[in-house]
């Protein structure tokens, strides 16, 4: 049985900045909208937390009993390793589903019905990442995915709950999130396009090659900074605070472009994260100063 140690790292606590990034600047973009509701912005990051946990046990099944993490290069994975069973982390990746679930219900009939829908439909998004018989992660979708699911929905869904609509500044805070989170699987599956490759799994490093995947990794880390000059022209000059996650990117970017591969790729992923909350933070700090 794996212990509760080995249970937290296959969680992968690493991505959780993915989950929490969308909500803070929903959050913000929702008080430039009319204003923020904190018990909505708290239901949504316990959706977006629980949702995103999920995501992690669902892939670490689905990939486990594929056989793709036999020879694994990052964190540990339960059922690749064997320290737990399928059937337990399929449960640990239902009960997850489940919380998310039951919170978003709860904002849902707070704002509105079909909300429930959009819920659905994530839910069958992160299973069919990697699950299924033919799952969409294994056709090089899954950047695309991302970008949706935890930059366009889960920032204006953030701002819609709370404040009743979306507007322009939650959109360009939504492609900024979308792009940063893209950019830490397109640097993880850059890591693994040796493994992944071998295993069948053809993601969009896979189809891209190395070197276009390096460029597309650069790119997508370089948008928000573009995106957050726009948001201090279109909604307060208070925006530019989001370039405090400059820095950052250019630490998440260097390996990347110098070459680096295996390992030494995983620094990438976790200053990514980093910049990604830090411009989500310093944008929201921004939309409520205006």
């Amino acid at each position: 049985m794996a212990t509760p140690a080995q249970w937290l790292e296959g969680s992968r606590p690493r991505t959780l900045p993915n989950a929490i990034a969308p909500v803070i600047a929903g959050t913000g973009a929702a008080e430039f909208a009319g204003g923020a509701v904190w018990w909505k912005a708290v239901l949504a990051m316990l959706v977006a937390v629980a949702l995103i946990i999920g995501v992690n046990f669902a892939n670490d099944y689905s990939d486990g009993i594929r056989g793709t993490d036999d020879d694994r290069v990052g964190p540990l994975r339960l059922v690749g390793s064997g320290v737990a069973s399928p059937s337990a982390v399929k449960r640990a990746a239902l009960t997850c589903f489940g919380v998310a679930g039951v919170a978003g219900i709860v904002l849902s009939l707070a704002s509105a019905w079909w909300l429930i829908v959009v819920g659905i439909v994530c839910v069958a998004g992160a299973w069919f990442y990697t699950g299924g018989k033919k799952p969409y992660g294994y056709l090089g979708f899954g950047e695309i995915a991302v970008f949706v699911f935890f930059g366009l929905v889960a920032v204006l869904g953030t701002q819609f709950v709370q404040a009743g609509r979306v507007d322009g500044a939650g959109l360009l805070a939504a492609c900024a999130v979308g792009c940063y989170s893209s950019g830490v699987l397109v640097a993880n599956n850059l890591r693994d396009i040796p493994t992944d490759a071998e295993s069948g799994k053809i993601t969009l490093a896979v189809r891209l090659g190395e070197r276009r995947t390096r460029l597309l990794f650069a790119a997508l880390v370089t948008v928000p900074t573009v995106l957050g000059l726009i948001l201090a022209v279109v909604a307060t000059p208070w925006a530019l605070l989001s370039l405090l996650s400059v820095p950052l990117a250019l630490r998440a970017a260097l390996p990347v472009v110098r070459g680096a591969h295996g390992p030494g790729l995983i620094p990438a992923l976790a200053q990514t994260g980093l910049a990604m909350v830090v411009w989500a933070l310093a944008a929201t700090v921004g939309l409520f100063i205006r």
